[in-house]
């Protein structure tokens, strides 16, 4: 089965390409694209591939552009770093959905669903334009973001903005640290539960202990290995968070919104 990669991050390509052939060594990789325009010449000169992984937001504009310039019949499995609600819109279309760093049991489902699709049905034509439709959120249906929480200090409840929230972090308790330095426990059970509350374009997943507000960010430094130091603004600069290598790439197409 003949792939084709849609990323403009070149490290996070070569370990799709690397994920792709430990889960199916069969699939071979045709093309590596990083821009809308590079891909319309693709698309231009090549067959269509029997399968397409490709990212959303890329360096030129979003891949929806392509499929509205050729019309696509192969399966697409796109691959992201930003959680939309519109996402199980691919699921009853046969198209999967995958947020960065692709998880391997994911990608393995995903790639035995677009081999179904072109073995049983020899590459049934999938309505890409009504995908693009679905992920599109509808003007009556925008959705909604949790604007204060109640935090919890001396047995008493305060109301915080979201806004002023400079990070939510995981010790035992979740608990959230304003800009202002104050500190607050929330009563969530999970910080999963609490970034689904959140807006992605405001807050972004730095590890399985932190979510941490665009607003709050001081700076950010390189490490060995390619992990990333974040620093927040005073008076929070003592709190320094880890970017792991995988998170580096989709954490500067945050920052760079």
């Amino acid at each position: 089965m003949n792939a084709l990669l849609i990323e403009d991050e070149k490290l996070v390509a070569l370990e799709l390409t690397a994920s792709i052939a430990e889960v199916d060594p069969t699939i071979k990789i045709v093309g590596t694209v990083g821009s809308v325009k590079t891909a319309l010449r693709w698309f231009a000169e090549n067959a269509e591939p029997d399968v397409i992984f490709a990212d959303i937001q890329l360096s030129d504009g979003i891949s929806f552009t392509i499929f509205d310039k050729f019309k696509i019949t192969c399966p697409i499995i796109f691959t992201t770093a930003y959680n939309e609600y519109a996402i199980q819109a691919f699921k009853v279309n046969g198209i999967d959905y995958l947020l960065k760093p692709v998880d391997w049991d994911e990608l393995r489902q995903a790639i035995a669903k677009a081999r179904s699709l072109t073995k049983n049905q020899n590459k049934t034509a999938i309505d890409v334009q009504k995908l693009l439709n679905a992920l599109s959120i509808p003007t009556i249906s925008k959705p909604t973001y949790k604007e204060h929480f109640l935090g919890n200090a001396r047995n008493s409840w305060v109301p915080v903005r979201v806004t002023d929230i400079a990070c939510i972090l995981r010790d035992e308790l979740n608990f959230m640290i304003t800009n202002a330095g104050e500190r607050y426990i929330l009563d969530y059970a999970t910080l999963d539960e609490i970034e689904s509350l959140l807006n992605p374009a405001q807050f972004y997943r730095a590890s399985r202990h932190c979510l941490v507000n665009i607003n709050a960010v001081q700076s950010v430094k390189g490490l060995a290995n390619l992990k990333l130091l974040l620093v927040l603004k005073s008076p929070n600069h003592q709190v320094a968070i880890d970017i792991s290598r995988d998170k580096a790439p989709s954490f500067k197409k945050w920052l760079e919104q």
